[in-house]
């Protein structure tokens, strides 16, 4: 079984690709280097893997690529930490719209001309950006408020692809929605944007990696966004691959959307006790809460029912446990400048 996943140099293709591999697929990956640049994975020389180098827009390339695959997860996008959004408001929309397109056109190609079986659309939890229902169930997406922000709104549409896709030329889908993924392997993007947070700065805006950096990095008291009250449920990359594995694998998936997700929740402001205990657990915990940004919704809280009782999906990892494994990593990073 060969499956194409796209973005392949990425942070969340790194945790598929191999888990893809270690169940027996054969992989084929596509990156044009634009996010991370040419960084080496440890499965590169995997002799079940190969990897092209490639625009995704290219409709043309992408065609010779799904001529002889089975499956295809298309994850390639413009994709950011929160102040990501302000900064590239419209390339996000522009340069994901024209991404998405040019997959789902060679998706239906495929599908009718070749092998294709299915495309597992990678999406966000930011589609529940305005959710009204806690925690959020699937479909759910349909009778809330859309995104203000524009990722949110583009991955919205993204989701509406795939249901066009299939109305019109049969191609069956499934869609993941990760929900606030953690792992190794996020480093700083070439597009990113340095942002001052109290005495350090940083470039990344996503909040595991930020307070990591800025606790080993010594700022006493921590800067952190907003009150601190915010939710959200912070899911280990390997469990995440685990799960979109299994949408790829399970029939049931057919035509259908899932929240994969670990089903516990944390807010900031734990978070940030968390992660200053296991680094500087014998100095005082001091905080100083700073304005957020306008897209930093106050409760992303999903329903993974679905998941488990269509999947059998769980996610395994505590965020204790990934944290022992990050830390270590960002701080290496930090000595390498790779962060």
């Amino acid at each position: 079984m060969k499956v194409c996943v796209t973005g392949a140099k990425g942070f969340i293709a790194g945790y598929l690709i191999e888990e893809l591999l270690s169940h027996g697929y054969d992989v084929v990956g596509l990156d044009n280097f634009s996010k991370y640049g040419a960084v080496e994975k440890s499965y590169d020389k995997n002799p079940n893997y190969t990897f092209i180098e490639g625009d995704v827009k290219d409709v043309t390339l992408m065609k010779k690529v799904l001529a002889d695959c089975d499956h295809f997860v298309a994850g390639a996008a413009m994709i950011g930490g929160i102040s990501y959004f302000h900064e590239y408001a419209y390339d996000l929309m522009a340069e994901n719209e024209r991404i998405t397109a040019s997959s789902f056109d060679a998706a239906i190609w495929a599908f009718k001309e070749c092998k294709l079986q299915k495309i597992t659309v990678m999406s966000s939890s930011m589609v529940f950006e305005n959710g009204t229902v806690f925690p959020t169930p699937e479909g759910h997406q349909f009778d809330s408020p859309p995104p203000f922000s524009t990722y949110g709104f583009q991955k919205l549409s993204t989701e509406y692809f795939a249901k066009g896709a299939y109305e019109q030329y049969g191609l069956p889908f499934t869609i993941v929605r990760p929900f606030n993924c953690i792992g190794t392997g996020e480093k700083r993007a070439l597009g990113d944007v340095e942002i001052k947070s109290g005495n350090v700065s940083l470039a990344m805006s996503h909040v595991v990696p930020d307070l990591i950096q800025k606790i080993c990095k010594g700022q006493n008291p921590l800067h952190i966004l907003g009150s601190g009250e915010q939710v959200r449920h912070y899911t280990y990359g390997g469990d995440l691959a685990k799960g979109i594995r299994l949408c790829i694998e399970n029939p049931k998936a057919k035509n259908e959307d899932f929240n994969i997700s670990t089903e516990v929740s944390t807010s900031v402001m734990d978070l940030s006790k968390i992660i200053w205990k296991k680094i500087q657990a014998e100095k005082p915990f001091n905080v100083i809460s700073d304005e957020p940004f306008s897209h930093d919704v106050l409760k992303r809280v999903p329903d993974v029912s679905k998941a488990k009782e269509v999947l059998g999906f769980v996610a395994e990892t505590s965020l204790e446990d990934a944290l022992d494994e990050i830390i270590p990593w960002i701080e290496e990073q930090i000595k390498l400048k790779g962060i």
